[in-house]
């Protein structure tokens, strides 16, 4: 049993080693299997890796890395050339800050060299958005000082807000106090500036200077048209700041001064401004007219010592701010044109001024036509004899016609344009009127006759002053001026040339004028206008305003009236010449023609320039002396 037990035990052990024997066999063979299969996996992969792939793989990553390094280079190229600009001025505004320093506007002077518009200094606060720490709480601030609406302090808190502005203004051309009140706040990123301001000596001068913006441009008159002259060059102070926008000490800096604007020396006399813009409104205000106008002319040089624009504002107030319509606006200038076509007759020879009419109380023209018009005379008469001299005193209309019906209607065409009708005249004051003058080969029906007695063309005040003043001034055309001098930026001081001349008529002729003239004021239409110890020539007129419907009466069958004087003084040696027109003053008061109108005023105006002028009447000028001649027949 022990020898089975043996054999067994043994058998037992000869078959455990033979299990591990297989065991290690599988497991070899399993390693081998594994080995070749990772032998044949790097074989392979050995055999994928071909040199022709690898090559194409390095070309094609320097190629990006080439690119890539191209892109940069152009940047940086573009960061030193066409985009250094940009770069570098948003580098200076992060750590500068620029205060400007507003230029003052030159002065207007009158002839005197005393001021008509002057600077005066304000303040204007504003704001850096980008150093403003509590942009609402700011607004909140100075909406109690301005007193502004809630709205107002909301906008004005959205601009504070907006990082990306530098600069907003708070108060624009503020007074002192006001600015004052605000910065004595101590409101980080408030500050403020001087600014020059606009005043005039005197309100009534708007209509002639013109008016600037808040920024100081010219915008109408001659501030605008001499705008580049008076405007000066603005300065400025560029400093550096830190992150807290103090100023860097060491940082720098530049100072620029601002150059004042030059000056304007106008022929304006201040002191006769003032008064004859006084008598005008007194006029139109009595009157309860839509405006008025006043021009005072130096009959020699045609130098405008003043020019009053007087009109109706929409609160029954009257005031010269409408502008300078006795330049812009044209107006047919009725009986005062009676000068030009009587003149033209007389200085051609064709009558004289004894030579008579027989002058109807009204005339029916261009009968049985499409022109057919009825022309009723001044004043009610029958078939009358009347002299050239009665003619014009008494200001016949019918006989008017029959004095320029003596030359054809060429020639007196010619001489509405010797005397300056249909162009601008050289003043060249902004949005002039150059008046309406058609060309005498389309006169047709009554512009043919009716331009004798000032219809059919129109005429702005000023051109209407300086026609006239060819009487006063012997015969000559002289320019009207309003500019004596300019004195530059550099105080260089330029004298205006003389004004331009023509003759017009031959001193003859403007003598026989001056005594029509003279007549009128002494026994006719304008007697309103005498002035005691000194002569006076002149002629009033009274024109109809054309309606929107095309006629002289509006849809209710009323009328509007131009009613003007133009004359000068004294008449035996004239030394100023003087417009004066009333726009439509009441139709229904015996006030509303040019001799009840107009003539008064010129009568006061001439009172102010005999006094301030020292105008006194030379040899044996006595004024308006003895009765109406016999010649000039009954007054009516």
């Amino acid at each position: 049993m022990s020898t089975v037990a043996g054999r067994g035990r043994a058998g037992s052990r000869a078959g455990s080693k033979n299990r591990i024997d297989a065991n290690r066999v599988r497991s070899s063979e399993i390693s081998y299997r594994a080995a070749s299969a990772t032998t044949k996996t790097k074989d392979y992969f050995t055999k994928d890796l071909r040199g022709g792939n690898m090559h194409r793989r390095i070309v094609s990553m320097f190629t990006v890395v080439a690119i890539l390094l191209s892109l940069l280079g152009v940047r940086v190229a573009l960061l030193q050339t066409l985009w250094a600009s940009d770069y570098r001025e948003a580098s200076i505004s992060q750590r500068t800050r620029v205060q400007v320093m507003r230029a003052e506007r030159g002065s207007i002077l009158d002839r005197n060299g005393r001021e008509l518009a002057l600077p005066v200094p304000t303040r204007t606060v504003f704001a850096d958005p980008r150093s403003v720490v509590d942009p609402v709480g700011v607004a909140n601030v100075v909406a109690g000082v301005l007193q502004l609406d809630p709205q107002a302090e909301s906008e004005l808190a959205a601009k504070l807000q907006n990082k990306k502005s530098s600069f907003v203004y708070i108060a624009r051309q503020a007074e002192k106090e006001v600015a004052d009140a605000i910065l004595t706040l101590g409101l980080k990123g408030v500050s403020s500036y001087r600014e020059s301001g606009r005043a005039l000596s005197s309100a009534s001068l708007q209509s002639v200077i013109g008016r600037t913006d808040i920024d100081g441009v010219g915008i109408s008159g001659l501030e605008l048209k001499y705008h580049d002259l008076l405007a000066g060059v603005d300065g400025r102070i560029v400093r550096e700041v830190n992150s807290s926008g103090k100023s860097i000490a060491a940082g720098s800096g530049e100072v620029l001064e601002s150059t004042s604007g030059g000056q304007l020396t106008t022929t304006i006399d201040r002191t006769i401004q003032f008064q004859v813009d006084g008598i005008v409104k007194q006029q139109v205000e009595r009157l309860g007219a839509r405006g008025g106008t006043a021009i005072v002319m130096d009959t020699k040089t045609g130098e405008i010592y003043a020019m009053s624009n007087i009109r109706i504002n929409e609160d029954g107030s009257y005031s010269s701010r409408s502008g300078n319509f006795s330049s812009v606006e044209a107006n047919e200038p009725g009986s005062v044109a009676k000068v030009f076509s009587i003149a033209a007759a007389i200085n051609e020879g064709a009558v004289n001024t004894a030579s008579s009419f027989s002058v109807p109380g009204y005339q029916v023209f261009d009968k049985g036509t499409q022109w057919e018009y009825k022309v009723t005379d001044a004043y009610p008469h029958g078939l009358e004899d009347m002299s050239v001299r009665k003619i014009f005193v008494d200001s016949s209309n019918i006989g008017t016609i029959q004095i320029s019906r003596t030359l054809d209607t060429k020639k007196n065409h010619d001489y509405l344009k010797l005397f300056g009708f249909g162009t601008k005249t050289a003043v060249e004051y902004p949005g002039e009127s150059r008046g309406s003058l058609r060309p005498v080969s389309k006169w047709q029906g009554t512009e043919k006759f009716s331009f004798s007695y000032g219809y059919g063309y129109t005429s702005s005040a000023l051109q209407l002053a300086a026609a006239v003043n060819v009487v006063a001034n012997n015969g000559i055309y002289v320019a009207p001026k309003m500019v004596l001098k300019t004195t530059d930026k550099e105080g260089i001081t330029t004298s205006t040339p003389a004004s331009a001349t023509r003759q017009v008529l031959s001193a003859s002729t403007a003598q026989i004028m001056t005594s029509l003239m003279t007549d009128v004021v002494c026994y006719g239409t304008g007697k309103l206008a005498k002035m005691p110890g000194l002569s006076v020539a002149g002629k009033t007129g009274t024109a109809y305003k054309l309606q929107e419907n095309g006629t002289y009466t509006n849809d209710e069958g009323a009328r509007t009236y131009f009613a003007s004087f133009v004359g000068f003084l004294p008449a035996n040696n004239p030394r100023m010449t003087v417009l004066v027109s009333i726009d439509e003053p009441d139709p229904y008061s015996n006030d509303r023609f040019g001799g009840t109108a107009a003539a008064p005023v010129f009568a006061r105006i001439g009172q102010v320039l005999v006094n301030e002028l020292n105008i006194r009447p030379e040899g044996d000028d006595l004024g308006c002396v003895g009765s109406r001649p016999a010649e000039l027949g009954p007054s009516h």
